[in-house]
């Protein structure tokens, strides 16, 4: 039986091989050369993250609009925009791995 540790690195390394995780690369680096760009960045990422995981869900929706019109501009500098795209594709890539294995192994648990 092969050890799952060695399938896992394999595992890791195509994800780390992978065209989406390639371009978050490419943008996190691209943003790292501005770092003041880099730190509204992570403001604004920090905020967001605050907003969706603090606020009352009937108040969600409308405070969810208010923050994306609030930072609009601020997400059409194409650095910002371009990074933002990246993070959201990878974050995406993450989560479907996850709940991917975990729906393979949950039926286990039932």
């Amino acid at each position: 039986m092969p050890d799952y540790r060695e399938s896992l690195e394999r595992f890791i390394n195509e994800i780390k091989q992978s065209a989406v995780y390639s371009e978050y690369m490419l943008q996190r680096d691209r943003l790292r050369k501005y770092p003041e760009l880099k730190k509204q960045v992570d403001e604004y990422r920090e905020k967001n993250f605050r907003l969706q995981t603090q606020t009352y869900p009937d108040q969600l929706f409308d405070e969810i609009d208010r923050f994306q019109k609030e930072h609009e501009s601020f997400r059409e500098n194409p650095v910002v925009k371009d990074f933002l795209a990246a993070e959201l594709a990878f974050c995406r890539m993450m989560q479907n791995i996850h709940l991917k294995i975990v729906d393979a192994v949950s039926t286990d648990f039932e």
